[in-house]
């Protein structure tokens, strides 16, 4: 009887427990959403703001080089001077990193100051700084232990994300997939899942407008469009190792010959200035967002190198120590080269445009489950199957290469033994 009796308190203590976790977590969650969603929306409605008067005032771009002086400046005045960007964040959730509040407005301010004078660099990377350090302050604030604030700092991510793109549920999945491919962190699905709604339902409330595309010209599904798909999404993986490439590429250079920070981005500043007269087009400033459009939703196909000049545009731009992120541009290149090949491999232009934009993300961010939702939420279901063999493909022949050097490959994507061969061999570059 008093073996029944133990065995009954343990249940009900075990229920308890759970409860109370449960519920520590909808608070979280809705802190979180809602704090993140606000300060998304003030995000998002600054910098329509400041690309709507770099728009109308094409002079302001001239002034580049000098609001790329005061980016460098308020990170001296802040005592930040080796931003790490998403990085920081990454190695915050998986080796305890600590990630001091001040990111966040430096993150905000200097968002808005790259995209007010025409720097190359998208938001959502950003947003995912952002995010990030508003959950891990608010874990401290809260006084969690060490698991709460890694799920604080993802929740984090994943609310910033849905409050700018409107994606809530890849915005989710991402912020668990990103950190260690291979290995989703499972234990914050329920708060980054609940977190990501609650934000993007603030965000939409604040107006905040979801990016929505319609896709054209989507195949039957058969052999010879799944071939086609094939050949897109291995030249889009190609792409995305590319644009990695330059980006380290272009940081390490320019670091190493302009050690001085305020001379680098002042020179990354008037690099692009002079790139923007000589090319006399100003698509490739800012996000670009407009162009991705005109690809998808129009069905226009642009000058063909354009991939390869927003890849150098946001290389040098990010690379000078400019802020912002990496991942609308990564949509920008994936969907200008699908428009370009898509026609040539007998696809229509605005399938391939969705389907390169895709592909080089799932390549430069190595999370296929997230890209495969992001397609479902931008494009909607029709073309599911080909929009999934796309990515895979993608994903297995981007490699090892991440827009994030910190990100960690714990799932060989080519088998064991040829991946121990390849981390021996071809170490990848740390930042």
């Amino acid at each position: 009887m008093n073996k029944t009796k133990e065995k009954v308190m343990n249940h009900f203590k075990k229920l308890f427990f759970v409860t109370i976790h449960f519920l520590r977590y909808i608070l979280y969650s809705i802190i979180i959403g809602v704090v993140v969603g606000l300060v998304g929306a003030a995000f998002y409605h600054c910098m329509h703001f400041a690309t709507g008067l770099r728009d109308t005032y094409s002079w302001i771009l001239y002034f580049l080089p000098i609001g790329g002086l005061l980016i460098v400046g308020d990170n001296y005045l802040f005592k930040d001077r080796a931003p790490q960007g998403t990085n920081l964040i990454l190695k915050s959730v998986r080796d305890e990193e600590h990630i001091p509040i001040k990111v966040a407005p430096l993150i905000f301010i200097d968002t808005v100051l790259t995209h007010f004078f025409g720097g190359s660099a998208g938001r959502e990377g950003a947003a995912l700084q952002l995010g990030g350090s508003i959950g891990s302050f608010i874990g401290k604030t809260l006084k969690s232990n060490r698991v709460n604030r890694k799920i604080l700092t993802l929740c984090g991510m994943s609310a910033a994300f849905s409050a700018l793109f409107g994606t809530p549920l890849a915005a989710a999945i991402f912020a668990l997939e990103v950190v260690n491919v291979g290995a989703v962190y499972y234990t914050a699905l329920v708060p980054c899942c609940l977190s990501s709604i609650i934000a993007y339902l603030v965000a939409q409330a604040l107006n905040v407008a979801p990016e929505l595309f319609t896709v054209t010209g989507i195949p039957e599904l058969g052999a010879l469009s799944i071939g086609k798909v094939i050949v897109l999404a291995l030249l889009c993986a190609v792409v995305s190792i590319l644009f990695c490439k330059m980006l380290h590429f272009a940081k390490h250079a320019l670091t190493k010959y302009l050690k001085n920070p305020f001379l680098r981005i002042f020179v990354g500043g008037a690099l692009i200035v002079l790139i923007t007269l000589i090319i006399g087009s100003r698509d490739y400033l800012g996000a670009g967002m407009n162009i991705i459009e005109h690809c998808i939703t129009g069905g226009e196909a642009p000058i063909a190198p354009a991939f390869l000049l927003k890849i150098v545009f946001t290389a040098i731009t990010l690379g000078a120590g400019f802020c912002g992120g990496e991942i609308v541009p990564s949509f920008f290149i994936g969907a200008t080269f699908g428009a370009v090949m898509g026609p040539l491999l007998g696809l229509d232009v605005s399938f391939a445009a969705a389907i390169g934009m895709l592909c080089v993300f799932c390549g430069v961010t190595n999370c296929p489950i997230s890209t495969l939702i992001i397609g479902f939420e931008l494009f909607g279901f029709g073309g599911a199957a080909l929009f999934f063999i796309a990515i895979s493909v993608s994903y297995l022949i981007s490699g090892r290469e991440s827009l994030y050097s910190t990100q960690t490959i714990i799932d060989p994507k080519f088998g064991i033994e040829f991946e121990k061969k390849e981390i021996q061999e071809l170490p990848r570059e740390k930042e």
